[in-house]
């Protein structure tokens, strides 16, 4: 990952954090080439970062969407079996 694109996806995260209730969507739905995995990444680096720091919910609201976009890309599923079979 570039630190170009790196870049764009905290500016992502950043935009879904000040972004009003609900309109996190359209807010994704603006930059589509910036969905995929390492958006998903991003977001739990900053999530767990904000965990670290006392920032319960921004951390929960990202794990959260971060969850989501992972099930709609088809991430999860895979993280779930890799899981499975590291065991």
């Amino acid at each position: 990952m570039t630190d170009e694109r790196q870049t764009q996806y905290f500016n992502l995260i950043d935009e879904l954090l000040q972004c009003p209730n609900g309109q996190e969507p359209e807010v994704l739905e603006a930059q589509p080439e910036l969905i995929d995995s390492g958006l998903v990444q991003a977001m739990l680096q900053v999530a767990t970062m904000f965990a670290h720091q006392g920032n319960q919910d921004g951390a929960q609201f990202l794990f959260f969407v971060a969850k989501q976009l992972a099930k709609e890309l088809g991430l999860y599923p895979e993280v779930s079996n890799q899981v499975a079979t590291q065991e």
